[in-house]
């Protein structure tokens, strides 16, 4: 079992990952992230936690096709 230390906040991951805190938390919402857990209000996420893939569609401004 992890201790608290092994732990990191929604902030703490979205400055790591370079994402907001909005997408964190919605990656834990939607179970994205294993072992993150919610306290309160508050999500605690394993510090060695990968960052999920991002499954939003780009569109090539160029083309106007999706990649």
């Amino acid at each position: 079992m992890l201790s608290i230390d092994d732990y990191s906040t929604a902030r703490e991951m979205a400055e790591r990952w370079g994402v907001t805190i909005r997408m964190v938390v919605h990656y834990c919402d939607k179970g994205l992230i294993p072992g993150a857990v919610k306290k309160g209000t508050l999500w605690l996420i394993p510090t060695m936690a990968e960052k999920p893939e991002d499954r939003r569609k780009k569109e090539n401004r160029n083309t106007g096709t999706k990649e």
